[in-house]
């Protein structure tokens, strides 16, 4: 058997997974190597996806071609439309999976997907030689200053060891290890070796590639107790059933097949919180055992108590874990604390009396590597060809971690095909908004995107990933034609709505009787049907019946008239915030096509302040937009560097 290849990747959680598929869809030889054929894509903490923010990079995921999408709604046990109280910019899909099935739909993708082998191993070491770059062959003093502060690359990948002593040689690595590098799992003064519950952690790659000049730091993070489903009692606790309409996460494909399950809300009490504080003397995160960065937006149940002590109770949700399982995730109580702490103080909840669990909480500490030693394309500045993904850069979440993955596959595959890299911009999708914060702003903590950290929010809303992304996938050969088609035809019944909407006349006297009855107010005269779309009370749905050119018009589409509805209404409603957002990215976009990487010594620019000078050596950012979002540079550094650049 031939060890060689053009692209493999270490890992298959939901980073690898991605980078692996995109990779060989793209034509690169491509091998994805984990620790565990059974256990790939594992959902290893909350058995869901999306959330959010998050629902919405699953759906840029799917619109780009990727899978999580369609794994989702094959698996999906639960579905919901959080924020539906918001506006459209924050509707964001949720669903909770079937833990196993997800994983084995995953599987069934990777082993027929052309062009990519699996291999069960693990991982010791990363092999790589001394090249010379064109800039390095630049004899300019200014030149070889330049390639050094920015760490252009003088070592390459020629391939991976594994420990039953394969050598792989590959032009390009995609790391996606997760929590396993060096992964220590604790349980209050309890530690174990692992990657996961039961699972073995990855040694000595992380000091592989440590050696090579990458900046390498420790973070932690912590997962629930499951509990037996037959030791609780339901009667006790609050139901919380999903949604059945039309919303999924994939673009094609079937509505949800399995059944779908309630999850179940209850609240824990001054009483569970005394004796979860007994316990904290032997908490890992209190008692100085864990040093290392944890996230701020899950906290521990023993976080939760000392951050915010005034505080009587918290909510938790009990999400089960799949159809065929009495298996229950508590979803807001994740801990560190003794096993003891963690279960007498549940059974002081009514409805957990008596409880029975397959496993405590536990939190684990692992090995990340500084993103600003990245590029955009999430390849290393330190040595070419290596790339990156997932919670190695300081990420958390399975939604984060697959887009990376996604983006890492389709750049090593377009490395290897001599292509330019593909990046995404700030207002072109939330990946592009996770990426740019990695590879600009580093992390001092786990990374969880959020609706506010994207300025153009109105932009990226999930209802239209397809609109930005499908026909740019389809270009470099990503999305099918199939899909590309499905696009095309969604596209072309939402301009014929728009357009009859705009051209089409109300009468005042047709119309106003309908009108009442909404609740909305009545016409003083006769408009264009598109102001009566943009009122807050109305929608296409509920006018249609007193407007019948409507109806007609409607009725016409006989596939995913749901979505196409929704969509033309959202871009009618919205039009005048889309437009303004529009504008105002297009004034940044000056800034992102002014190329500023190799043009400056910062260190020797004295009219920069001393911070800047440090942040912009450090990052050598790629355009003047990504250094005006480094943190520490003012808009008087942005106006230095444009005089220069004018001069």
């Amino acid at each position: 058997m031939e060890f060689k290849y053009d692209v493999v990747v270490v890992g298959a959680g939901h980073a690898g997974c991605e980078a692996a598929t995109a990779a060989a869809k793209l034509g690169a030889k491509t091998c994805l190597i984990t620790m565990d054929m059974n256990k790939i894509a594992q959902m290893s903490c909350n058995p869901a996806i999306g959330g959010i923010a998050k629902g919405q990079i699953v759906r840029e995921i799917d619109a780009l071609g990727g899978h999580t999408g369609e794994v989702t709604d094959q698996t999906a046990i639960q579905f919901r439309m959080l924020n539906r109280s918001k506006g459209p910019a924050m509707w964001s899909p949720r669903a909770q999976c079937d833990r196993a099935k997800f994983i084995w739909k995953w599987r069934e993708i990777l082993e027929n997907t052309p062009g990519l082998s699996i291999w069960q191993d693990q991982v010791v070491e990363l092999l790589t030689e001394d090249f010379k770059t064109p800039q390095a062959e630049n004899k300019s003093p200014h030149a070889a200053m330049t390639n050094a502060a920015r760490g252009d690359c003088q070592r390459r990948v020629r391939g991976l060891r594994t420990l039953q002593g394969v050598d792989f040689q590959a032009s390009c690595v995609i790391i996606t290890a997760g929590t396993f590098l060096n992964g220590l799992m604790h349980i209050g003064r309890t530690q174990i070796p692992g990657g996961r519950c039961a699972e073995l952690p990855s040694l000595h790659l992380s000091e592989s590639i440590a050696a090579q000049g990458i900046t390498v730091g420790r973070m932690k993070t912590g997962t629930p107790v499951r509990i037996d489903g037959r030791s609780v009692d339901f009667s006790l606790l609050q139901r919380q059933d999903g949604e059945q309409d039309f919303h999924k996460f994939s673009y094609i494909g079937e509505p949800r097949q399995l059944p779908q399950l309630p999850c179940w809300i209850t609240y824990t009490s001054e009483a569970v919180h005394e004796r979860l504080r007994a316990a904290l003397p032997d908490s890992p995160l209190y008692n100085g055992q864990i040093q290392s960065i944890g996230p701020r937006y899950c906290p521990s149940i023993e976080t939760k108590l000392v951050t915010f002590s005034e505080r009587t109770e918290h909510q938790l949700f009990l999400e089960p874990e799949g159809t065929s399982t009495n298996e229950y995730y508590l979803n807001g109580f994740s801990s560190s604390l003794p096993i003891d702490a963690q279960i007498e103080a549940l059974k002081l909840i009514p409805a957990f009396r008596d409880l029975q669990v397959y496993r405590p909480g536990y939190a684990i500490e692992y090995d990340f590597f500084d993103p600003t030693q990245l590029r955009h394309s999430l390849e290393s500045k330190i040595v070419d060809g290596l790339f990156m993904a997932g919670q190695v850069n300081g990420t958390t979440g399975y939604e984060e971690a697959a887009g990376q993955g996604l983006v890492a596959g389709v750049n090593a595959a377009r490395k290897i095909a001599g292509l330019e890299p593909f990046v995404m911009r700030r207002d072109e999708s939330y990946i592009g908004v996770l990426i740019d914060d990695l590879v600009t702003k580093g992390v001092d903590e786990p990374y969880r995107m959020f609706t506010s950290r994207a300025e153009y929010r109105i932009l990226l809303r999930q209802d239209d990933a397809d609109a930005r992304l499908t026909e740019r996938s389809y270009e470099m050969g990503l999305a099918t034609r199939e899909r590309y088609d499905h696009w095309l035809r969604k596209k072309q019944a939402i301009k014929e709505i728009e357009d009859f909407c705009s051209s089409y006349s109300v009468k005042a006297a047709y119309i106003n009787k309908g009108l009442k009855a909404l609740g909305s107010e009545e016409l003083q005269r006769g408009c264009k049907l598109i102001d009566l779309v943009m009122r807050p009370q109305l929608s296409l749905s509920n006018l249609a019946p007193f407007i019948p050119a409507l109806s007609d018009k409607l009725n016409c589409i006989t596939d995913r008239r749901e979505e196409i509805m929704e969509a033309a209404e959202v871009r009618m409603k919205y039009s005048g915030y889309i437009r303004r957002e529009k504008e105002i990215a297009e004034k940044i976009h000056r800034l992102e096509n002014i190329r500023i990487k190799g043009r400056f010594n910062y260190q020797d620019i004295q009219s920069l302040s001393t911070e800047a000078r440090q942040k912009l050596a450090k990052i050598d950012p790629e355009t003047m937009a990504q250094a005006s979002r480094i943190p520490g540079v003012s808009p008087s550094d942005i106006n230095v560097l444009l005089v220069l650049l004018n001069r």
